[in-house]
């Protein structure tokens, strides 16, 4: 039997293709291989978003090559599908082929395997390409399952190279999503992840984002949750439609980029500092006891100091559970790579330093605000000897002393009373007072 190994970069959407790619190679009697040792074929799903992340990338493709000098190494992804030019001089890997017909992946391999021919099949993307009908069936030491429901993107933000990488927006079939989720239900998860590129864009023969959290919540996953959101896109109507679906889950990743409008404009992003402030009042009113959590970006081409200092304060204006800042990566191709003034590295680490801080300081809040609460608690397998870990529905990670309960409470759903928040998660016991819910699985 064929073994073969995968190596992951990138967003959850990749790391749902790449179970896709493993059940297409498992359907092809393949082995999974856990290391890279002895492995027949080593495939690389890679990221192009950030230029750190493409020498990840061709680190790890170097590293194999030398590790495994007689393996098929497979290079699929963003990264050859954005770079194509580049892509075609790595003669480290066999196969290369960017984010089109993933589903070829086994047979192109194999077909490598027996002529050691190398390939560079990288597609072209059209207005007119469909969703590619990629499913995972098997979702490896994992509670949760993300299912990918869109791909692509129409936006063209000036600093972003995924149009380039993803090709424009396209959607899942409702009838598609309802067969895939059937299966996750029946194989025990409790929680689906609804992920995409631009998941807020999701649009399949006018349904919306609302309809399909609700396919999930109807086939019997106790938990659903949203990837990362578009704030243009969340409009009230959508808000009240995705409060009616039965266990969604009140977290929303609201991608922000800058907190200032000046910046926002020059990024090429639809909405202004106001238009997402309005947006997170009226998610914390039809969801009251929401977490929102974003992406922020320091350093943009032309950002001047009051820029960076009206961001920081709109960050903490709006009190997110979670930030993650990043510095601005210049990419070629996009418009804002010819934009200047360029930022020099040490004020945009200076300013990531500052951002980090006002973030650190809101989720400081956040977790304490928590404390004295009761929450249901997804369990995650054990991973300390000390601490049974799950996470609550607005994704804050509960840890409970295994002197609670010594067995595996892994995929159970308790009630938890939080006792006390820490830098980044919170502390609580097993609700002894909610017999029926906190005792018990909640099935």
């Amino acid at each position: 039997m064929y073994r073969a190994f995968f190596i992951t970069f990138g967003c959850k959407v990749n790391h749902y293709e790449t179970e896709c790619m493993k059940s297409l190679f498992r359907g092809s009697g393949w082995e999974i291989s856990p290391t890279p040792d002895s492995a027949d074929a080593v495939i690389i799903n890679s990221c192009t978003v950030t230029s750190s992340g493409d020498s990840r990338v061709l680190a790890a493709l170097r590293k194999t090559r030398s590790a495994l000098p007689d393996a098929v190494i497979a290079l699929t992804g963003c990264y050859p599908q954005a770079n194509k030019a580049e892509a075609e001089k790595l003669t480290e890997a066999d196969i290369i082929i960017g984010t089109k017909d993933r589903r070829r992946v086994p047979e192109l391999v194999m077909q490598c395997l027996n002529d050691r021919k190398r390939l560079m099949l990288v597609g072209e993307y059209s207005p007119d390409d469909i969703f590619e009908p990629l499913k995972c069936s098997r979702f490896d030491d994992n509670t949760r399952a993300f299912v990918k429901i869109q791909d692509g993107c129409n936006m063209f933000c000036s600093y972003c190279i995924i149009p380039f990488a993803r090709g424009r927006c396209r959607s899942k079939s409702l009838v598609s999503l309802r067969d895939e989720v059937r299966e996750i239900a029946a194989s025990g998860k409790k929680e689906i992840v609804l992920t995409g590129i631009n998941l807020a864009f999701y649009d399949d023969c006018g349904c919306d984002l609302a309809d399909a959290a609700a396919i999930c919540a109807e086939e019997g996953i106790k938990r659903v949750r949203l990837g990362s959101l578009e704030p243009e896109r969340m409009t009230d109507s959508l808000i009240e439609r995705l409060a009616a679906v039965p266990g969604l889950c009140p977290q929303f990743h609201l991608s922000l980029q800058s907190g200032c409008s000046k910046t926002l404009k020059a990024m090429n992003r639809r909405y202004s500092a106001e238009d997402y402030l309005s947006v997170t009042e009226k998610m914390r009113q039809i969801f009251p006891d929401c977490s929102i959590t974003t992406d922020v970006m320091v350093g943009f081409p032309g950002e001047t100091e009051v820029d960076h200092r009206e961001s920081v304060s709109f960050v903490e204006k709006i009190g997110f559970a979670k930030v993650h800042v990043f510095r601005y990566s210049r990419r070629h191709g996009t418009a804002a790579d010819l934009m200047s003034p360029q930022i020099t590295e040490g004020i945009k680490s200076l300013r990531w330093h500052e951002m980090t801080e006002a973030a650190g300081r809101c989720r400081e809040k956040y977790l304490r605000s928590l404390v004295g609460k009761t929450v249901p608690v997804l369990f995650e397998r054990e991973n300390s000897l000390e601490y049974h870990h799950g996470y609550a529905p607005d994704y804050t990670l509960i840890k409970i002393s295994r002197k609670n309960s010594e067995k595996s409470l892994r995929n159970m759903i308790f009630c938890v009373t939080i006792e006390e928040s820490l830098a980044d998660c919170c502390l609580g016991s097993i609700s002894r007072g909610m017999e029926t819910s906190a005792i018990s699985p909640v099935n």
